[in-house]
């Protein structure tokens, strides 16, 4: 064991030191076939594996010029305690064995005081949004059961009466409808506010009066993928409890504009929501995989999720998280999120968020004054989208070339009919120098395209 840890502290070491000067994407990787070995090779045959095949062939996702989808980095406090997550081995699906699952707990208590949460939402860590919103359909689809006096979770659809609202909802979203149940096309879609990807509330209010379904679910977005739009939260609060209707917000990044900016912000009337989906190893910058799941109606996830088994009886009167979530088996996931929230405390992770976000307005104000670029939209936050001037056909020859070059890696979106490039900004080493590498390589690949 000694030597696999002096190996790992080198190659971390070695991996970390280079980071900033690694590819931001290796867009060609490729792995060489090998057969089942039926004998032992031995931990030094894996290892020059590793180091000559698979470690060069990386890309530099955690470094601060990833800015493909919204991807965070490792800040160090969770970087260490993940290294530690796997030392200790624990599986966090009950209590009573150690103190993991209260550390899970006391995690939550400080995340809802980071996002300014009532104490009525509970919730637990997951592997990321798509889980999340997976619990949200199940949860909102054991809701409209129980209007119709049907348990979803025992005995079915069973010609279940619901209606699902929508605007911009992120493709994980979509998928979450499709596992639970509802079909990914069952969507009543809602035209978007002029110029933005945000639900039209009078029009929302006018399909809810003449929605003829016994329940009604309503996708909001607190911060859409492509132009970080905001729906009116408080607004679409108010029409779902006049309306009867189940409120999911999927505030996977956005809800950390909250974190820096207070409850009266973009997310004015989260607080009012049913559930909540977020992201951890997005903006929190904690690794791969971490999200969270917050609803005010924990009796109904159990209802979801629980099943009865000798071996899983709970002598406690808190849930256990396997009765709450998708796994019975659990990483302890927490504990970089704990450890992060420890470590820096609001200020610290208000920092890097303010950094990235005044990064992005550096790069959207170069953007708008570029001869040859088109600013898509003004940021709000954290993502700037462009797309080329004169030949917009041609973008996506541009963002190849950008990612080829290997400086700063960005990725693909649409906005009003028109393919864009997306750059989201969410690593907490990110800084003005990043940018300025970032533009001069954008340069080149414009040029290179024009020679």
């Amino acid at each position: 064991m000694q030597e696999y840890l002096s190996q790992f502290n080198h190659l971390a070491s070695l991996f970390l030191a280079q980071l900033d000067k690694m590819p931001s994407a290796k867009l060609n990787s490729q792995i060489k076939h090998k057969s089942l070995s039926e004998v032992p090779s031995g931990a030094t045959s894996a290892l020059l594996t590793l180091q000559k095949e698979i470690i060069p062939q990386l890309s530099g996702s955690a470094g601060p010029r990833y800015w493909g989808f919204v991807t965070g980095g490792a800040n160090p406090a969770a970087l260490f305690a993940d290294w530690l997550v796997s030392t200790f081995d624990q599986n966090v699906s009950k209590g009573g064995d150690s103190i993991a699952s209260e550390v899970e707990h006391q995690t939550l208590s400080w995340l809802r005081e980071l996002f300014y949460l009532p104490d009525t939402f509970d919730g637990l860590i997951t592997t990321g949004a798509t889980s999340s919103n997976i619990l949200a359909a199940i949860t909102a689809r054991q809701f409209a059961g129980n209007k119709q006096n049907v348990h979803v979770a025992k005995d079915g659809m069973n010609n279940l009466s619901v209606e699902i609202f929508a605007s911009c909802p992120h493709a994980s979203m979509v998928k979450a409808l499709g596992l639970a149940g509802f079909g990914q096309h069952n969507i009543t879609f809602i035209e978007k506010v002029e110029n933005t990807e945000s639900i039209n509330i009078e029009l929302l209010e006018q399909d809810l009066l003449e929605s003829r379904a016994v329940s009604k679910i309503v996708l909001a977005s607190a911060a859409t993928v492509t132009t970080t739009s905001f729906d009116n939260l408080e607004s679409i609060a108010k029409l779902c409890q006049k309306y009867n209707a189940w409120l999911h917000v999927d505030a996977a990044f956005g809800i950390f504009e909250r974190c820096l900016n207070g409850p009266d912000s973009l997310t004015k009337g989260l607080e009012f929501a049913d559930s909540i989906t977020v992201d951890f190893h997005k903006w929190l910058n904690v690794p791969y995989d971490a999200g969270g799941f917050f609803t005010q109606h924990l009796n109904l996830v159990a209802q979801s999720c629980e099943v009865v088994a000798p071996y899983l009886i709970n002598n406690s009167d808190k849930k256990d998280f396997l009765a709450i979530g998708i796994e019975n088996s659990r990483r302890f996931r927490a504990l970089p999120i704990w450890y992060t929230i420890h470590t820096y405390g609001r200020e610290g992770i208000n920092q890097w968020i303010s950094q990235n976000i005044e990064c992005t307005k550096l790069l959207a104000n170069w953007v708008a004054k570029h001869p040859k670029l088109t600013l898509a939209f003004e940021p709000n936050l954290n993502v700037c989208g462009f797309y080329l001037s004169e030949q917009p056909q041609k973008t996506n020859l541009l963002l190849d070339e950008i990612n080829q070059l290997g400086e700063v890696f960005l990725s693909p979106g649409e906005w009003q009919g028109k393919f864009i490039i997306r750059a989201a900004l969410s690593n907490w080493q990110t800084k003005e120098s990043d940018i300025e590498i970032a533009i001069t390589s954008i340069e080149r690949a414009i040029n290179n395209m024009c020679a």
